[in-house]
């Protein structure tokens, strides 16, 4: 009876285990329209990393959230203290934004080497995507996990074709070339509260979010990777 209640548990912790793993903010075509409304040239590289995270596991999947647990609002300093924590499978709660600075760190290093550094830039757009995600922005406790998936896949059907509803909700993001992590850490900053407050609001009613506040979330994502994307260009930043 111990022997078949410890495989029991054994199991339920290897599920939990693997749901935190593969548990993606928004689902690919997502990630894509995401991209494409940002005029990512490759766009279609943006789902790659969670392609990523069922061989690389918690050494990628830590990147993809950062559930903040007891923090009442995100800082920059927060942002900025997760870098150094890029890829490392141990850290439990995850650091999302850390990883954005990292991977764009990563992007230029790998360019000034002489190297084709595309790659990194794709994991830096979907992490953007990420970061609109409410449930990507909180614990995963239980109101998470039953909401999770619906709210991943809440426009996932017809977003490619509805790329103008994205458009809709962008914006423009001013990130100075001299000041550029530190403007990119505050974006990041914002964009993460404001994902944690419609967070708060849907725990408080207890829902999935709604078509339109999903657009409005991407647009986020979609406006900050813009702002990018204008640097990343600029053969200055390089």
């Amino acid at each position: 009876m111990k022997k078949r209640l410890l495989l029991s548990t054994i199991a339920v912790l290897c599920a939990l285990s693997l749901s935190i793993i593969t548990a993606s903010a928004w689902h690919d075509e997502t990630h894509l329209a995401i991209a494409k409304a940002a005029g990512y040239p490759k766009w279609y590289n943006a789902a790659g990393p969670d392609i990523a995270k069922i061989k690389a596991g918690f050494t990628e999947g830590r990147n993809h959230y950062s559930d903040n647990n007891g923090v009442g609002k995100v800082t920059p300093e927060m942002v900025l203290a997760q870098v150094n924590r890029y890829n490392d499978p141990d850290d439990n709660g995850g650091h999302l934004y850390g990883a954005i600075i990292a991977s764009l760190r990563t992007y230029t290093t790998v360019q000034k080497e002489g190297k084709y550094a595309q790659y990194h830039l794709a994991y830096c757009a979907h992490y953007l995507g990420d970061l609109s995600q409410p449930q990507h922005n909180s614990l995963f406790d239980e109101f998470n996990k039953i909401h999770h998936d619906a709210n991943d896949g809440v426009v996932e059907n017809k977003v490619l074709k509805k790329i103008n509803k994205i458009e809709k909700h962008m914006y423009p993001i001013n990130l100075r070339l001299n000041y550029f992590e530190s403007d990119l850490a505050a974006e990041i900053t914002r964009i993460a509260n404001i994902a944690r407050d419609l967070d708060s609001k849907l725990r408080k009613e207890n829902r999935n979010m709604s078509q339109e506040e999903a657009y409005r979330q991407l647009g986020h994502s979609a406006s900050l990777l813009k702002a990018i994307l204008n640097l990343v260009i600029n053969p200055n930043l390089i």
